[in-house]
């Protein structure tokens, strides 16, 4: 988000710009009124896990009759907690002690009054809570709903088993998605989902309309590719929490599902299973040299494909998806696992790379120059650990730590537990790098001097440890709590939790700090932001009932191979 990116609704309450003003007029919500009803009741025997079964099962037993099915045992986490997951279990917050003995920390019911302040109506249902509550500036685009900021917020209620805003929100987005999309002349896919959309009131009139941003108001006209990716795993985290299998088997649902894996798994001139991306299209919504192949955009992804695995009939319509989904899935595993991995031996490897290899058998399959590594990564990597590198594209790999991409990886499965392992090592290593005073870096290093010019474009905003370029965002907790306690590493959160409990609340839970280790509120930093909030408060949950975890994580494949390193046979 943005606060140079003007919303498309003026002071006086007008939508802006024709091309793209999408509404929802009353006589269309009856369509959808008989979706708002309270989930039914979970019917015990549709328990078994589809979480853990392997690709190739579902890619070669196909069954029309199959439907939804949760587990209560899906994730076996390793963890030193022994939790499972019950449906709509609420959070001990609503007590003076949690249930498990943890003390609850004063500022967590001041973080709740103000998550619920932020809550946006539609018709007398909430749909969504607002980016931000600080009136000290102009709205911008701040009081706007945005899918990906929602996301935590939407964990925080279903842990507290408030989930029929989750529900509400699922529903209004996907309506949007149906709309026709246009900027300037050019007609956007059929499976976008808005960045984000707002609540128009028409005092003269006395009615409301839901207007819906796609990419024309935002920095370099650039559609949100993340967003419908987050809608299909929040799909899911709201299955997997409440046990309601009736919300994903919906048409409506299921056809909005398809629509976006449509747009993802269309066949084109790439060489590579992974997503071809332009600057600005996720949570880095600027110009930051993440265009190409960005880590969030492909671990997002994979991630969504899983998700819609166990989510998708596999009626007629839904069989064709589910297999081009298991074919993908196993090339952007290779992919991924292989290409994008960097530890101290990869390190060492791609440093003595020969290049202008021209066979099947070359090792340096993307011609990276040797001479291109930044000298900062040699005293950055430890002897144990490693991450997913940033992008990996023809004679370019970003070798940034990109915080969100390498947590979901870990959540995922797309990294193997090994991986998974040696990414907490990272950060335990490197704790002052990429924790500091506030957790947590977005990414690592940032670029400064020239290289930012020609990056950033001379972008004031992102200036060096600043925004998006080493910016510390504190939304970013829960992504390291979830990471943390499948991997068994729950004390690291913990620690990183203390820390922004020593500054947030009485920094008014700004939307992101600036400086080396995250000391200083951003300079342009907007105060009671939502997603600063909703990420504090779950991630103090999962530490409460690691249980709550299942939401967001999905077990390894078990017939997916573990691939750790290049080898001059591979060939795709």
């Amino acid at each position: 988000m943005d606060v140079q990116r003007k919303g498309n609704v003026s002071e006086n309450g007008n939508a802006r710009g024709s091309d793209m003003l999408c509404t929802l007029a009353e006589t269309e919500e009856c369509d959808f009124s008989k979706l708002m009803e309270r989930p039914r009741p979970l019917n015990m025997e549709r328990k078994r896990s589809l979480d853990e079964r392997s690709f190739n099962e579902l890619s070669t037993a196909l069954s029309p009759h199959l439907s939804l099915r949760n587990a209560e045992h899906s994730f076996r986490l390793t963890d030193p907690f022994g939790c499972f997951l019950s449906p709509e279990r609420r959070s001990g917050y609503n007590t003076p002690r949690a249930e498990n003995g943890f003390e609850t920390h004063p500022m967590v019911a001041e973080a709740w009054e103000a998550l619920r302040r932020s809550l946006v109506y539609f018709r007398g249902r909430p749909v969504g809570t607002i980016a931000a509550l600080d009136n000290s500036g102009e709205n911008l685009n701040y009081d706007q709903v945005f899918v990906r900021d929602f996301f935590p917020s939407a964990l925080a209620f279903l842990m507290n088993g408030e989930s029929e805003i989750v529900k509400n929100f699922i529903l209004k987005t996907l309506r949007l998605q149906s709309w026709e999309k246009k900027i300037d002349r050019f007609q956007l896919g059929e499976g976008v989902m808005p960045a984000s959309f707002k609540v128009l009131h028409d005092p003269v009139r006395n009615n409301e309309t839901l207007i819906a941003d796609f990419g024309e108001s935002a920095i370099g006209r650039v559609a949100p590719i993340d967003s419908g990716f987050w809608w299909i795993i929040l799909l899911r985290a709201y299955t997997k929490s409440t046990g309601d299998t009736s919300l994903a088997e919906l048409s409506e649902c299921q056809k909005g599902m398809r629509l976006i894996l449509s747009l993802c798994l269309s066949e084109g001139f790439d060489t590579f299973p992974t997503l071809l991306c332009a600057d600005g299209c996720c949570m880095i919504d600027r110009r930051m040299g993440v265009y190409g192949y960005p880590i969030e955009i492909q671990a997002l992804f994979f991630m969504a494909l899983r998700c819609a695995l166990l989510l998708l009939k596999q009626d007629v319509e839904g069989k064709e998806f589910v297999e081009r989904i298991v074919k993908r899935l196993h090339a952007l595993t290779y992919h991924m696992r292989g290409y994008f991995w960097i530890d101290l031996k990869q390190l060492n490897d791609i440093y003595r790379y020969k290049t202008e290899e021209y066979s099947h058998t070359a090792v340096n399959k993307f011609n990276v120059i040797p001479d291109s590594l930044p000298e900062w990564v040699f005293d950055f990597m430890p002897t144990r650990g490693g991450y997913f590198v940033g992008n990996v594209s023809p004679a370019r790999m970003d070798f940034r730590w990109f915080c969100l991409g390498n947590c979901i990886a870990i959540l995922s499965s797309l990294a193997t537990p090994e991986q998974s392992t040696a990414i907490m090592d990272l950060i335990e290593s490197r704790w002052e790098e990429l924790v500091g005073e506030m957790p947590l870096k977005v990414c690592y290093p940032a670029i400064e001097n020239h290289e930012w010019r020609i990056v950033t474009g001379c972008d004031p905003k992102n200036t060096r440890w600043s925004y998006h370029n080493g910016g510390s965002w504190p939304v970013l907790l829960w992504l390291l709590t979830a990471a943390c306690i499948k991997t068994g590493r729950p004390l690291i959160a913990r620690r990183a939790i203390e820390l922004a409990e020593a500054r947030l609340h009485k920094d008014n839970w700004p939307e992101y700090y600036d400086g080396k280790l995250g000391c200083y509120i951003g300079k342009q930093a907007r105060k009671f932001q939502t997603w600063s909030i909703a990420g504090y408060l779950v991630a103090k949950m999962m530490l409460e009932d690691p249980s709550h975890i299942g939401m967001v994580s999905l077990e390894e494949d078990r017939q997916t191979k573990p691939v750790m390193r290049r080898s001059n046979s591979w060939t795709f």
